[in-house]
């Protein structure tokens, strides 16, 4: 089960982390947005690492509480998950 989950969940984050600076790239150039909706949506399904990195690495939505609040708690949510369905 392994072998299948993290080549998934890599690649999942990865597009995560790249809608996190598609978005930034958007907003500069006032252009049409990444639904806050999507992006959360994409965090909730397991890219909550990527869109955390992102956040940080793109200073992308760093003062919306629910960016805040939400990817962490759900990160942890997702390690966990993780770590119980490899043990």
């Amino acid at each position: 089960m392994e072998k299948i989950i993290l080549p998934l969940i890599i690649v999942l984050n990865l597009f995560a982390f790249s809608l996190m600076g598609l978005d930034k790239y958007l907003a500069i150039k006032q252009k049409r947005r990444i639904s806050e909706r999507s992006l959360l949506s994409v965090a909730f399904l397991g890219g909550s690492l990527g869109i955390y990195f992102g956040m940080v690495a793109f200073r992308h939505k760093t003062r919306k509480m629910l960016f805040n609040l939400g990817v962490p708690l759900m990160m942890l949510v997702h390690f966990y998950l993780f770590w119980y369905l490899n043990t």
